[in-house]
């Protein structure tokens, strides 16, 4: 399978009327009251939605929070994908297990989806398959089927004919040939949906029993052939849909509550766009300077980069080249000798005190050549990883200095940085300063209330996308 371009793939195909499609999809949504409880494996699950709150625990005050909120829907950050897969198994049983609970005492129905990697990364079929037996174990529950959609339009993550694309300029790659289906832990070979499920549930489900949504039918606003293909699921039979647009979205939406209204069980493994349309969140533009930083603020602001994908290395260069900024390298390296390691850490943090203080913004991050454990490490090199962002995160944690702003780049390092080195509990979605880039509101309790953190993906945007940000921030 080769590369495609876009304009190949996309060529003959018409969008329908929206305005159409809006009022068909808002007739939908009368009558379904359903809590939409949205469980994110790392941080950058919110960058379509603005308004919502994310919880970073999931104690039962938290999801009895959550279901009582006037919003339709809430996030819950387990930051799973920097988890064992028994240490995922246990979360994903224990939020099951509650929001079932919640749901019966608050009078409440819900859907449960589980928010991945739009390039497809993540514990999958895990997540899912232990949420599904939690709650058939201790109810009258059963699930028909699993929707599967990692549609990500702001990150240019397509599905067309069954195969996930991820869109590199005018071209289209599939998935499996990208560098993130070559990630040490979670790796896979198929691009097409169907074969990639067949391959993550060693065969449990085969391409051949999936039941696929085109975007023919999606187009063609074939609502009652699409319910009929969900009608069709049970015993948990995984349920693929195409989509380009968000508007291929919608249509499904509008087929889907028709089908959980007439008592189907669904739950769902999707990328960041299907919890905007699920949500019901309207578009927003994108965040200016004046409603991030305060106009009092004179220190520098901080950037924290540990993902290690070339995206990001090439965007940290680039930010680097500008001259906004003054990098810090931090040789996370030393990890193996603890008393340099240490040394290491106290050495980062203060030289981004000094500078932060003297009105300069600073990047650290984490030095560029992968540590590599060799062949079959990939456990020990997540365990080993983890006691790295644990480092990252300090500098954040036991920073002496406000800084104007944070940007954290990638998914565990913004996770870590988040819920530990800024004590977050509770936080607001307030939007996107970039298309896929978020950005946190911080509670009361964190280590600095009402401050603005900016969830950077590790594979979001052009090579320039981060020095942009710096310079919206930076009023450049």
């Amino acid at each position: 399978m080769v590369a495609r371009k876009a304009s190949e793939l996309l060529s003959g195909l018409i969008e329908p009327s929206g305005e159409q499609i809006q009022m068909k999809l808002e007739d939908a949504r009368k009558g379904f009251y359903h809590k939409i409880v949205i469980l994110d494996d790392d941080p950058t699950g919110v960058q379509t939605v603005h308004g919502v709150s994310v919880y970073t625990d999931w104690t039962e005050k938290s999801i009895k929070q959550g279901f009582r909120e006037q919003n339709q829907i809430f996030f819950l950050l387990t930051n799973s994908r920097s988890f064992t897969a028994e240490e995922t198994a246990i979360v994903h049983r224990d939020i099951a297990r509650r929001v079932h609970e919640v749901s019966l005492q608050e009078g409440i129905p819900y859907l449960l989806v589980s928010r991945g990697d739009s390039t497809l990364r993540g514990h999958y079929p895990l997540e899912t398959e232990t949420m599904k037996n939690t709650i058939e174990d201790i109810s009258d529950t059963e699930f028909d089927g699993e929707i599967v959609i990692p549609f990500f339009k702001e990150g240019g993550r397509l599905t067309i004919d069954n195969i996930h694309y991820v869109q590199n300029g005018e071209e289209l790659v599939p998935a499996g040939e990208t560098e993130f289906a070559k990630d040490r832990t979670f790796s896979y070979c198929s691009s097409h949906l169907g074969e990639w499920i067949e391959e993550k549930t060693n065969g449990v489900y085969t391409k051949e029993d999936t039941i696929y949504i085109s975007i023919e039918a999606l187009r063609s606003l074939n609502i009652e052939a699409i319910k009929a293909q969900l009608m069709e699921a049970e015993n948990f039979k995984k349920v693929v849909v195409n989509a380009i647009a968000y508007i291929d979205v919608q249509v499904f939406m509008i087929a889907l509550l028709h089908v959980v209204k007439e008592g189907k069980i669904f739950i769902f493994r999707s990328a960041a766009s299907l919890t905007k349309v699920l949500g019901g969140i309207a578009d927003k533009p994108l965040l200016s300077r004046s409603e991030l930083i305060s106009e009092e603020a004179t220190n520098g602001g901080l950037v924290v980069v540990g993902s290690h994908v070339q995206k990001t290395t090439d965007q940290l260069y680039a930010l680097l080249d500008s001259g906004l900024v003054t990098g810090v390298e931090f040789n996370v390296h030393l990890v193996h000798d603890e008393e340099q390691f240490l040394q290491e850490v106290l050495r980062v943090r203060t030289t981004c005190e000094e500078l932060i203080t003297a009105g300069k913004s600073v990047v650290y991050y984490t030095r560029r050549e992968r540590l590599d454990l060799g062949e079959n490490q990939g456990e020990n090199e997540l365990q080993l990883s983890v006691k790295i962002s644990q480092a990252v995160t300090s500098i954040v944690k036991d920073l002496k200095v406000r800084p104007k702003y944070i940007v954290a780049k990638g998914g565990i390092t913004s996770s870590s940085v988040g819920t530990v080195g800024l004590s977050v509990k509770r936080a607001e979605v307030v939007g996107q300063i970039k298309p896929g880039v978020p950005v946190w509101l911080t509670g009361e309790e964190s280590k600095f209330p009402a401050f603005s953190f900016i969830i950077f993906p590790g594979n979001v945007g052009t090579t320039n996308t981060l020095k942009e940000v710096i310079e919206v921030l930076e009023g450049k």
